[in-house]
């Protein structure tokens, strides 16, 4: 390894905190709900210490082998990507504080090499800078990944809990229950529906489960089968299942797949099946 790549990690460790500095006093952000607009002491110092982290991370390229230094640049984008804060800050926003973090850094490279102009070539500037710029498009490409991810997750975190919240099995008197479902149901909510449905039956010993339909407009064929599937399980695990509110669109629906109501008990209002 060349002295002069030691003598450059370490100049730029040593200049970390001032570029990190730099980088924080000349950030312009009008958006509240963005990272870089914290004004807590809390945020604005983890907010440094992420931007100086990586800072010496991006030096250890002059000293070590770029798998290394890529190693340790996807376990910093794991904290960075895991980092709510980041995770609501538009992805455009980022980019750009990335691109001035390179800046920035370039900037102090190119001193060094002034200081140092009588012992440098300009090929061994060029090497450095392109070492730089490959690592920044590195950690955007993984950046860019794990936040895809993190949102992948938390959507479906959200959407399965909006849909349990859709979803609520209320208890009644004597072992009953109420099901009322309302607005649009595709086939992954009536699966959920289903799942949910079972295990609250069971969970809170139901043994009459009053399902009310009033509040859904349309139901496809896929779903209508499910619905039925949900009342025959309910069945099998001994909770009666009592219909109300089915518009005439369901009836049709349900009546041209074969689907049978022999078995079950069906009251046009959710107020004439809890009268009996």
């Amino acid at each position: 390894m060349p002295a002069a790549n030691q003598l450059l990690h370490d100049y730029m460790n040593a200049k970390s905190f001032e570029i990190t500095k730099e980088w924080y006093e000349t950030i312009i952000e009008d958006d509240i709900d963005s990272v870089y607009a914290a004004s807590d002491k809390e945020s604005i110092d983890r907010l440094t210490k992420q931007n100086r982290d990586y800072i010496v991370i991006i030096s250890y390229l002059f000293i070590s082998e770029k798998e290394e230094v890529y190693n340790k640049v996807e376990n910093w984008i794991d904290e960075i990507g895991s980092d709510m804060a980041h995770l609501q800050t538009p992805l455009h926003q980022i980019f750009r504080e990335f691109m001035r973090t390179r800046d920035i850094y370039i900037s102090y490279l190119e001193k060094f090499t002034q200081e140092h102009e009588d012992v440098l070539t300009y090929e061994e500037l060029s090497d450095w800078k392109s070492k730089v710029v490959k690592t920044l498009d590195f950690t955007v490409q993984h950046f860019i990944k794990k936040i895809e991810t993190n949102t992948t997750l938390q959507l479906e975190a959200q959407k399965e809990m909006i849909n349990e919240l859709s979803s609520p099995v209320i208890l009644l008197q004597n072992n009953s229950a109420l099901l009322p479902l309302v607005g649009d149901i595709d086939t992954a909510r009536a699966k959920s529906i289903m799942e949910n449905t079972l295990a609250q039956c069971a969970l809170k010993g139901v043994d009459h489960l009053y399902l009310d339909l009033s509040g859904v407009v349309i139901i496809d064929t896929m779903v209508a089968t499910e619905i039925f599937q949900l009342i025959s399980a309910l069945s099998i695990i001994g909770v009666q299942t009592t219909l109300s509110g089915i518009r005439p669109e369901i009836a049709q629906t349900a009546v041209q797949l074969g689907l049978s109501f022999e078995n079950i008990s069906i009251k046009s209002t959710l107020a004439q099946a809890l009268a009996n």
